[in-house]
């Protein structure tokens, strides 16, 4: 079973980066495969709401733009499970992994008659907030209206601050270990 654990700080050393670290490390002491993608790392553009507004995404399920998001979707789909990684900036989710979900729910928006390859797959959603901790819940509600928008399966939403990393990586570790056991 392959999770992907999937962050969104330039950083690899701070806060974000050892979520990410300890969800990685739990999923494979549980026995599944994961691999971290580091979404600072590729070349991955804003969608830009080709054609009509929908381009090719709505009705084949694909990005018509010619950057790392192809490649990095079709490991989404391969992926049997998600945890999702993201600083918190303003409230909200970093502008990387803001492009790969804005594009991702494009692409896998669910629809009655034509439901996305990651409906019903499991996610975990951890927002890191290095400052004063504001904003964190709201990011988090932001991840959960894309899990419900793509139809995936929520599994826990854990938000972190400087002030509570030392027991909150402990939670997220018991989190992934549990999501990764139910696959």
């Amino acid at each position: 079973m392959n999770v992907l654990v999937v962050s969104s700080s330039p950083n690899k050393e701070g806060l974000t980066a050892a979520c990410a670290q300890a969800a990685t490390e739990a999923i494979r002491a549980a026995g599944q495969q994961a691999e971290e993608l580091r979404l600072n790392e590729y070349d991955l553009r804003l969608c830009r709401a080709c054609g009509n507004g929908w381009g090719t995404c709505r009705e084949e399920h694909r990005c018509a733009q010619d950057d790392a998001f192809p490649e990095l979707h079709r490991r989404f789909i391969a992926a049997e499970g998600y945890v999702l990684v993201t600083p918190v900036y303003w409230g909200d989710p970093s502008e990387s992994m803001k492009a790969f979900t804005d594009r991702l729910r494009r692409c896998e928006g669910g629809r009655a008659d034509k439901p996305g390859a990651i409906a019903g797959k499991p996610v975990l959603v951890v927002a890191a907030a290095g400052g004063s901790g504001n904003g964190t819940v709201h990011c988090l509600d932001t991840l959960e209206r894309w899990i419900q928008h793509v139809g995936a399966r929520k599994t826990d939403f854990i938000g972190v601050t400087r002030f509570t990393r030392s027991f909150k990586l402990q939670q997220i570790a018991e989190a992934a270990a549990a999501m990764a056991h139910g696959l």
